[in-house]
């Protein structure tokens, strides 16, 4: 007689479990081209964070510490932003996008002490400045939308890093870093990567009140939305304003439907993302190497989900920013959950300044 097999529920369980991550996964991205493209981003910020690294390159540079960071940083932005079909194609954009963050960087280090002084906070205005590039230059095709978002970031790396005029040499150095390190990753994917536009970088093509550009609208909005949040930090000291002026600038979207969906999507998803990432910080003294993986799949996830479903991306990267925020030194459970609400703020803002201040609508289909 045949003993029965204990094991057997428990193995045709592991198999459904597998069949079905497998078929969310053919669902949410057919053909494996977003996975590729997320395995690339990773490979491209790893091997730009490496690069940064090594005292023959940062060595005699001012700033040289916040090299692998901020070459890390660009060069994962501009994987994110390019979405070309060939390698010649991506190769020139991811050097333009590369560039763009540069002169971001460089923006803002340079008009932070024109613009500072009593009243005037000089690095939120500058940020103004570049949320207003990143809904303008829409208006430009792919290309276009790429660099306005690649400004934005160089700022927002600046600005978290605190640059000086001193470190102007370094900014470049981290461009050139990001260039290569982009670049490589991209040639070697080759033809296995079919790239799916998201809803951050696809130009926009609607009907808008007046005369103005929708784009020009568009960034506007951003710009006015993060002008009231400089003044509630001024007035409440927001605990990172920069996170709320984020967020506004990216959920303005060409309608206020859009807009309303992209709100909606932004805040489900770091209300997600941030508790999770809040969950796996008693591990992170402990298990560096561990988080730093998890990241790596969220960022992963992000590629995948961010053409169509902006509410995952937006939970994959909040859980990636909080772990990495925390692997590399913030230990203030107040700075890691705030940013939750600062989105929130900057989600809100951004809605109440599109539904009233020139409201777009979409085109009436024929």
């Amino acid at each position: 007689m045949t003993k029965p097999n204990n094991n057997q529920p428990a193995s045709l369980g592991h198999r459904s479990l597998i069949a079905i991550a497998g078929a969310w996964l053919e669902r949410i991205d057919p053909g494996t081209h977003r996975r590729i493209k997320g395995l690339r981003l990773v490979t491209a910020y790893g091997i730009a964070a490496m690069l940064g690294t090594l005292q023959s390159i940062s060595h005699g540079l001012p700033g040289g510490a916040s090299l692998s960071s901020l070459a890390g940083g660009i060069a994962l932005w501009a994987s994110v932003c390019e979405a070309q079909t060939t390698r010649a194609a991506s190769s020139r954009d991811l050097t333009l996008l590369c560039a763009a963050a540069v002169f971001g960087a460089v923006s803002m280090i340079i008009l932070t002490p024109l613009l500072s002084g009593t009243g005037r906070p000089g690095p939120e205005l500058t940020l103004a400045a570049g949320a207003f590039l990143v809904g303008y230059l829409r208006r430009f095709g792919i290309l276009g939308a790429g660099i306005g978002s690649q400004i934005f970031i160089g700022q927002l790396l600046a600005f978290g890093a605190k640059l000086l005029p001193t470190d102007l040499g370094m900014v470049c150095a981290a461009g050139g870093i990001a260039a290569v390190a982009s670049i490589v990753p991209r040639v070697l994917s080759g033809p296995a990567e079919q790239p799916a536009l998201s809803p951050l970088i696809t130009s926009t093509a609607m009907a808008a009140s007046g005369r103005m550009p929708p784009e020009f609208i568009m960034g506007l909005q951003a710009a006015v939305a993060a002008l009231v949040i400089i003044v509630l930090n001024e007035v409440f000291s927001l605990v990172e304003s920069a996170w709320a002026i984020t967020a506004c600038s990216y959920v303005i979207a060409n309608s206020r439907a859009g807009t309303i969906k992209r709100v909606r999507h932004r805040i489900v998803g770091t209300a997600i993302g941030v508790p999770l990432g809040l969950a796996c910080l008693p591990i992170v003294p402990h298990a560096a190497v561990l988080i730093w993986v998890l990241a790596a799949l969220a960022m992963v996830i992000y590629a995948m989900a961010l053409p169509e479903r902006y509410d995952i991306a937006c939970g994959s990267y909040a859980f990636t920013l909080i772990v990495t925020l925390a692997v590399t030194g913030e230990d203030s459970m107040f700075v890691l959950a705030s940013r939750a609400w600062e989105t929130l703020i900057g989600c809100v803002l951004g809605l109440t300044i599109a539904l009233f201040l020139v409201p777009l609508r979409a085109p009436r289909s024929r």
